[in-house]
């Protein structure tokens, strides 16, 4: 037997036409339903949006600029890996958009917190392509100076670094400074404690970070249904009261213009921003990866036909912003720097085998200490059986 709950009862007509949850808290935060897209798969304009406003035409000759060079970087990386001069490289092929549009949503003064695979956009913000590898060649922690750069090191564990981005997000914000914290994040990352730690803690004290989730469809080799059962991973942001979008991640226009408004919210002092950009990682994990295990080659050809750079350049060619001397002038621009880059890269480094201990602790420990001692000893053995 159904019964009617007192409440209902209760009602009057006019209350029982009232919409259910007018004034629903959620509902701004609520990503749309459909990732944000303002080019369709073939680069054709889709309905403009006035939410996301198309960016400026300068702005995306930039970026089809800086993406054709991210990725002959990129392979060229992968390349130096199959020649012995990086110890393991994690491409960023395919998510160009992803790497270099968010590197022009943010200013210069603004900080940036990588992961491990996000060396293109690293080389996108002005960092000199073998600072940045010098962490993947495994001669030194970190190649480039952080403070300086305003980029922390490149971040190797899952999520970390959405903890130290909400935490100096939050300090620049004490002390009355307007920037912004960019935290890359793979939709692993959105597994792990520190992803949510970080996010709360952004959210309860109004840090400026923008989170932004490069979902590739795997975390190495999980796909994500094996992750989440979330309608999508920018929904994680409703729990912690943090506004979320989702993007189509290899769409160039809508990736900057999504990263833009998610920025100037975090910067205007509405606290963070949650972004999830729905792309994919076209080589494996890293090189020491065999990505056919887990996918097949109709999954990856399909995902091809999504290419960000060929979407973008049709675009551009349509509106008469781009032409065939355009074009040629940016590949032989990138095919210079990837040229430098394996010049500077074949050079065999110096290195110091006792510097792996430096700045592992403000004051070394007894133990650190007596393992350095013991590496010195080795080092002065051998030096003397070559001079024997």
């Amino acid at each position: 037997m159904t019964t009617t709950p007192r409440a209902v009862r209760r009602a009057s007509p006019r209350a029982r036409r009232r919409p259910a949850n007018p004034a629903d808290p959620a509902r701004p935060l609520l990503p749309d339903a459909e990732p944000v897209s303002l080019l369709d798969p073939t680069g054709t304009p889709l309905p403009a949006r006035t939410d996301y406003p198309e960016p400026d035409v300068d702005l995306l000759r930039e970026l089809y600029r800086r993406m054709v060079v991210g990725r002959r970087f990129d392979t060229q990386a992968t390349a130096l890996t199959k020649q012995g001069r990086l110890a393991v490289y994690p491409s960023s092929r395919g998510q160009e958009a992803c790497q270099v549009g968010a590197m022009l949503a943010v200013r210069d003064t603004d900080w940036v917190f990588p992961t491990y695979r996000e060396s293109m956009a690293l080389v996108s913000r002005g960092l000199d392509p073998i600072e940045v590898l010098t962490l993947l060649r495994g001669d030194w922690h970190c190649g480039y100076d952080p403070a300086a750069r305003r980029t922390a090191p490149q971040c190797t564990p899952l999520a970390t670094q959405c903890v130290h981005a909400a935490g100096l997000a939050y300090g620049e914000a004490h002390q009355g400074r307007d920037t912004v914290a960019l935290a890359f994040i793979g939709d692993g990352a959105t597994s792990e404690g520190d992803f949510h730690e970080g996010i709360n803690f952004a959210a309860v004290f109004k840090a400026p970070v923008v989170y932004f989730v490069q979902n590739n469809r795997y975390a190495i080799s999980v796909p994500l249904s094996r992750q989440t059962a979330a309608p999508s991973l920018a929904y994680k942001g409703v729990g912690y009261g943090v506004p979320s979008e989702q993007v189509d991640g290899n769409d160039p226009v809508a990736v900057l213009a999504v990263l833009t408004r998610a920025v100037e919210h975090a910067r205007a002092g509405n606290g963070p921003f949650l972004v999830e950009a729905h792309t994919y990682r076209m080589e494996p994990h890293t090189n020491a990866d065999d990505a056919t295990r887990y996918r097949d080659g109709a999954e990856v050809d399909a995902w091809r036909d999504r290419d960000p750079i060929v979407r973008l350049e049709k675009y551009l060619r349509d509106r008469g912003e781009l032409d065939d001397v355009a074009v040629a002038a940016v590949a032989a621009e990138a095919e210079a720097y990837a040229a430098d880059v394996r010049e500077r890269m074949n050079a065999q480094p110096t290195v110091d085998p006792l510097s792996l201990f430096d700045h592992v602790y403000a004051q070394p420990t007894p133990q650190l200490i007596e393992q350095r001692e013991q590496i010195r000893a080795e080092l002065a053995a051998a030096e003397q059986e070559g001079d024997a």
